[in-house]
């Protein structure tokens, strides 16, 4: 059995006793860096064998631990801080394991993202986790860009010696007026939120150099204006996709979608055109 178990992102208590338990049961700990493991197993009084598994040996640590779980050992896989597979090479041992018949679990706990996103007062019913942008500028220019029309909350984690530039490409692609949450050491002793615009929070942080992991809650684009249309252009365009070959039903929901006509009256008008 494979274990995905979420460790604090920075308070200790925050640890689950079903956590702790599961370290304590298996047979060894497949770990993002030992030494930040190691003290937290010092901290549970726990003696465990670790092994190293992170983004720059996971290609041949990662077979090494499928054999052991297929051999009948169980492993805990840990991050240094949150819950392992998300924006980590967990997401490919979990892969490997799915498709060896190996069973994994999840052990929930601290996850970054979903603390930021619940702290941001932005909209929380639909979401976009984008992770780490990259330290490229013009593939994070890109990639800001492929999001400039985006009506989701989005979800983006930052180290502090790149915030300002981030800050700056975002208020570029977005404009300085798009709200923003700041999530700052999340659970640590100096935890900060900054509800605020993008062109305020890169002034703040001009003034004041950034320290300490962020995640930043960036609201989405505001919906698109549909097209003002009545009911016989609809129709038209109804019939214009019927034409190309598409599904009276499909066609009548891509138009209703587009335009913000009722479905069903343009359902209806198509049918007796």
């Amino acid at each position: 059995m494979l274990y995905l178990v979420a460790t604090p992102i920075g308070n200790l208590g925050d640890l689950s006793p079903r956590a702790a338990a599961t370290l304590a049961e298996v047979d060894f700990i497949a770990a993002e860096d030992t030494r930040v493991t190691l003290k937290l197993l010092n901290h549970l009084g726990l003696k465990k064998p670790l092994v190293s598994y992170h983004q720059h040996n996971h290609v041949t640590a990662g077979p090494a631990i499928l054999a052991r779980l297929r051999a009948g050992e169980n492993c805990a896989l840990v991050t240094d801080a949150g819950t392992p597979a998300i924006s980590d090479p967990g997401e490919e041992l979990v892969r490997a394991c799915g498709e060896s018949g190996v069973e994994v679990q999840a052990i929930p706990g601290c996850c970054a993202l979903v603390n930021a996103l619940a702290l941001s007062g932005l909209p929380t019913g639909r979401f976009t986790f984008e992770g780490f942008l990259s330290v490229n500028r013009s593939s994070r220019r890109a990639h800001l860009q492929s999001l400039a029309e985006e009506e989701r909350t989005m979800i983006f984690y930052e180290a502090p010696h790149k915030l300002l530039g981030t800050l700056a490409d975002m208020a570029a692609v977005f404009g300085g007026d798009r709200p923003v949450a700041l999530c700052r050491e999340l659970t640590k002793l100096h935890e900060e939120t900054v509800r605020t615009t993008l062109a305020e929070a890169l002034e703040r942080w001009q003034a004041t150099p950034p320290r300490g992991e962020f995640v930043l809650v960036i609201a989405g684009a505001p919906p698109r204006e549909k097209a003002q249309v009545t009911l016989e252009e609809g129709v038209e365009l109804v019939l214009r996709r019927r034409e190309a070959g598409m599904g009276l039903k499909e066609a009548v929901r891509q138009v209703a979608a587009d335009t913000g006509l009722p479905r069903n009256q343009l359902y209806d008008a198509a049918l007796r055109a």
